[in-house]
């Protein structure tokens, strides 16, 4: 069997979007409909959406390579990098600087073409504080690149990249690909999707070649909308990792990639569902403050404001006493009178009962 990069028409891809029609209507239709409604938004409003979208993204296109960050420092470094917190300390974990240092460079200059220097840079931010790889260049190592899963011994190979020798000549392809499609494919999806396939077949760095690939195709598409993105691509695909593997693995087998950019748009679409719902989530949380704010005391405050972080999905388990305990650093006491007069106010509602009473807000 051979790889996309072993055929003969590598890398002249075809595909057909009969199918998907439909869909990247409805997409062109709700990104017009998110630029209104952030149209409408007060300048806090729409920071605060952007931030919340940002930190799922940059949490999120970690977790899918299996590293956990914490959301409360991913959420410090972006409001300390915008400069809305400039007294917030920064992260002793340098994976969490990196990653919101790239999501911020995606955002910022995301009209700017394509260049070798780009990715390096990009490269450089992600891997701060990695010593095991090289940082900032291409992969030099003679042996195979590979995609494997499985016990020693009993490996899979899923994917083999080029060798690393014809690395700076592919990527030297890509990058001019990448840059003369913003005129040629006009469909926003169509572009993302393919620049992701491509990249990832390419596979150019020693490690983070996942988070790179989604930085590009989120760039394509922020490119094509004018705009940067408002949703949380990562978040999309880390919903179904096996699904997104599944995908890449069947493009990567051919020239012919209908299925791929099927998949790909589908998550796009669904990541757009998303922002919208935490774009809502944003103005109700908004009114939510300006109507109880005088309610409530300091301890409240801070565990409402926590609850509220984890966006319009909810703060997972709901509130207990334990956990009440917990961020407010208070006794059980306190905790129980505090729950039960965010209840009363209409504030909070109660489910479940007993030992298991967990509360949510009511917004």
């Amino acid at each position: 069997m051979k790889y996309n990069w072993q055929q003969k028409d590598w890398p002249n891809f075809q595909y057909k979007t009969n199918v998907i029609e439909n869909l990247l209507y409805d997409f062109a239709q709700r990104t017009g409909r998110i630029g209104g409604v952030l149209d409408g938004f007060s300048e806090s409003e729409k920071s605060d959406a952007m931030i919340n979208l940002m930190v799922s993204e940059a949490i999120k296109t970690s977790e899918i390579e299996g590293e956990y960050l914490s959301r409360k420092d991913v959420m410090s470094s972006i409001r300390r990098n915008l400069g809305l917190n400039p007294e917030l300390p920064i992260s002793k974990d340098k994976r969490v600087e990196g990653v919101t240092e790239l999501m911020l460079a995606i955002r910022k200059h995301y009209k700017a073409q394509l260049t070798e220097t780009t990715l390096f840079d990009w490269h450089s931010m992600l891997m701060k504080g990695s010593k095991r790889i090289e940082i900032g260049k291409w992969r030099s190592h003679e042996e195979p690149m590979q995609i494997v899963s499985g016990a020693i011994g009993r490996e899979i190979v899923h994917f083999e990249a080029p060798p690393s020798n014809t690395v700076s000549s592919e990527m030297s392809k890509f990058i001019t690909w990448f840059n003369d499609s913003q005129n040629s494919i006009k469909k926003p999806i169509i572009r993302s999707a393919i620049a992701h396939l491509y990249f990832e077949t390419i596979h150019p760095f020693e490690d983070g070649n996942g988070r790179i690939g989604r930085a590009i195709a989120e760039k394509a598409l922020s490119q094509s909308i004018g705009r940067p993105v408002l949703f949380s691509l990562s978040k999309s695909i880390e919903s179904n990792k096996n699904k997104y593997y599944d995908a890449l693995k069947t493009g990567q087998r051919s020239n012919e990639i209908t299925d791929w950019i099927n998949y790909f748009v589908r998550t796009v679409l669904d990541a757009q569902i998303d922002a919208e719902k935490e774009i809502e989530f944003t103005l109700k949380k908004t009114k939510f403050f300006d109507q109880h704010k005088n309610e409530l005391n300091e301890r409240q405050q801070k565990v409402v404001r926590r609850m509220l972080e984890e966006g319009h999905q909810g703060f997972e388990g709901g509130m207990n006493a334990r956990k009440y305990v917990s961020l407010a650093g208070t006794s059980k006491a306190t905790a129980t009178r505090d729950l039960q007069d965010l209840v009363q106010k209409g504030i909070f509602k109660s489910i479940g009962g007993g030992r298991s009473t967990r509360y949510e807000i009511d917004l």
